[in-house]
């Protein structure tokens, strides 16, 4: 299991390095609540190490969720407070994006990597 824990460590350090932070943002409504019936939207917030990149072609072809201006985004697991999952907000490069799918690199039941499409 150490190999792995080591592994987390060396994802976020690589992708700290070449990547850079990102924020991914939940807006979740809560149940109803008869003693606070105006309560609202509740939003929680993280920051991340994440690389946003570009699909490649062979993805196109393999994938049909994947449209034209979709990407990817790379995220480090370590340290994330809660993963990330469809319809979560990201702030990366000055733009939002909206989770479209994930996938979760978890080699032994050791979190590594969030793969994450997204679209703006």
């Amino acid at each position: 299991m150490a190999f792995y824990e080591d592994m987390a460590v060396m994802a976020l350090e690589l992708i700290a390095e070449f990547g850079q932070p990102v924020t991914l943002r939940e807006i979740t409504t809560p149940e109803y609540d008869p003693d606070n019936p105006g309560g609202g939207d509740v939003m929680i917030e993280q920051t991340a190490q994440g690389i946003l990149l570009d699909f490649t072609g062979l993805e196109f072809q393999n994938d049909t969720l994947i449209v034209r201006g979709d990407k990817k985004l790379k995220v480090a697991a370590l340290g994330m407070a809660w993963k990330p999952k469809p319809l979560v907000q990201v702030d990366v490069q000055g733009r939002t994006w909206t989770v479209i799918n994930f996938k979760e690199i978890n080699p032994a039941g050791t979190p590594l990597l969030y793969e994450l499409q997204v679209r703006s």
